[in-house]
């Protein structure tokens, strides 16, 4: 096993070293760090983006990224405020009536209860409450208020991953894949949409920092091996004999020879030669794999094929998971994470309606549906996120990490719902029925046992419900501070998560983190 000039494995020489060990990241992970310890000095932790090898060697954390396409409104959340708070603007801001507001004992969020006949133009009622949810998770939850650079639906959406190309343009799941992803099959998986999908710009991180995009995470599984679930496939080793044949020819082709030094030839020939029976070792086609055996509709065992051993309570837990795509993919990243597959995923809901048994789980434009009819768009939308989450939360805390500590998945987990931007806070007199456009002006929520919990950064001045700043390193709130801090809250998600940020440039964001 060679190094590069730079001390990175290539991607095929990590494949080959996983496909030796496929049972265990461990392994692994003590491989790569023994044959990169001599390059430990300066220049190569330079090159290596200023990672240190004691971080790299600690024990994975792991980052669920939910991007909450569409704008979801914060003062429609746990920073609502009521109009008795507002004054004589009360009833041309979005305020809720005071009694729909609800406080959290012992916490400074707050939750909101909305009740409307319909959705908009669409005939179903919404009825939300979020005040269960808050109670639940306040300990482990942080709201950090911000100002984005950007109202365009893509453009915010990286910019919410990348803290506007505050480091290097790495996003968030680049910077935890390189801190803890090496020794993972799949480190950074993502299956959002946009501009939540997009990849940052810093081309010198190894090729396995780069998100893996999953259009289908009910079907996605069923593509992680080559023969099998195929009728009549013949035996591993013909097929491997198979493989050496054509490998061999294909290299010594005309158009083989003629581009074995493209980029794009290698990377696909050390996807299917060394990537692919790596994966195919790992029997990943059946570990994460939800879909029940259902003879005649969906036969797995007679394609040879089997369900998650965890299928039947993610089922239990996801039910939708066929027609409700958020559903699925909150199936599949907790099969990702739970059996070391990666380390960040990502996830959320798409612009696309997505219709249930008797109603429509995704309404169209998801979040952004508050042009129509802002209130119940918010009420929904938030709603279904908080559910996705509090499953993940349940999931995760019941899966044990290390059972030398006591620590579960959940102990080293961070959720981060990503909002894309704000929505303005005017409405005609007193209406309860009203669009609204894009605002710079929002927050973020993060919840994880890592965060200082139970704990607003910055606040809301409730005559403009607009959010001000604060002190990324105190965490002291700094009213009338309407800047944008993009880079604040990515570098607080960074420190929360371990992840080493020396030569960064990013601001101290101590207040993030639990002490």
């Amino acid at each position: 096993m060679s190094l590069r000039k730079n001390g990175r494995l290539s991607r095929r020489e990590m494949l080959k070293a996983l496909s030796l060990c496929a049972a265990g990241s461990a392994t692994m992970g003590s491989l790569l760090t023994s044959c990169r310890d001599s390059l430990d000095t300066p220049e190569a932790l330079e090159r290596r983006g200023g990672v240190r090898r004691d971080k790299l060697d600690t024990k994975p954390r792991f980052l669920i990224v939910i991007g909450a396409a569409g704008g979801a409104s914060i003062v429609d959340s746990f920073l609502a405020v009521r109009a008795s708070e507002a004054g004589a603007n009360a009833a041309k801001l979005n305020t809720f009536a005071d009694a729909q507001v609800q406080s959290v004992e012992n916490s400074p969020f707050r939750a909101v209860k909305v009740s409307s006949p319909r959705l908009g133009n669409i005939p179903m009622p919404v009825n939300t409450d979020q005040l269960p949810f808050v109670r639940k998770h306040k300990d482990s939850m942080l709201v950090a208020t911000t100002v984005g650079t950007s109202v365009n639906h893509v453009i915010a959406q990286k910019r919410a991953l990348t803290g506007n190309a505050a480091w290097r343009g790495r996003t968030l799941q680049e910077c935890v894949a390189l801190q803890y992803g090496a020794g993972f099959p799949i480190p950074n998986v993502n299956m959002a949409m946009s501009g939540y999908s997009e990849r940052g710009t810093d081309d010198s991180l190894p090729a396995y920092c780069f998100g893996e995009v999953v259009t289908n995470a009910s079907l996605w599984p069923l593509g992680l091996d080559g023969s099998k679930g195929i009728k009549d496939a013949p035996p591993r080793d013909v097929l491997e004999m198979a493989r050496r044949a054509r490998n061999t020819l294909d290299g010594r082709s005309v158009f083989g020879q003629t581009f074995e030094n493209a980029t794009a030839l290698q990377r696909w020939n050390e996807q299917r030669i060394v990537g692919q029976p790596a994966l195919e070792t790992q029997d990943l086609i059946n570990r994460l794999n939800i879909l029940p055996d259902q003879p005649p509709t969906m036969p797995l065992s007679e394609y040879g094929l089997s369900s998650s051993p965890d299928g039947e309570r993610l089922r239990a837990a996801f039910p939708d998971y066929m027609t409700d795509p958020i559903e699925a993919q909150a199936a599949l990243a907790f099969l990702l994470l739970k059996n070391r597959v990666s380390v960040t995923v990502t996830l959320g809901p798409t612009f696309n309606v997505a219709l249930g048994r008797n109603r429509i789980n995704n309404p169209p434009l998801a979040f952004d549906f508050s042009h129509t009819e802002h209130r119940a768009a918010q009420a929904f939308m938030w709603a279904r996120v908080m559910g996705v989450v509090d499953k993940l939360i349940d999931l995760l805390g019941t899966e044990p990490f290390d059972e030398a500590t006591g620590e579960s998945m959940w102990d080293r987990t961070l959720i981060y719902v990503a909002t894309e931007f704000g929505r303005t806070r005017t409405r005609p007199n007193d209406a309860t029925e009203f669009s609204s456009g894009h605002d710079l002006n929002n927050g973020f929520l993060m919840l994880s046992p890592m965060l200082k919990g139970n704990r607003v950064l910055g606040g809301i001045d409730p005559s403009t419900a607009l959010t001000y700043g604060f002190d990324p390193r105190t965490g002291e709130p700094q009213p009338g501070n309407v800047e944008s801090n993009e880079p604040h809250i990515f570098s607080g998600i960074l420190t929360a998560m371990g992840v080493d940020t020396s030569g960064s440039g990013l601001p101290d964001a101590s207040a993030f983190v639990r002490t």
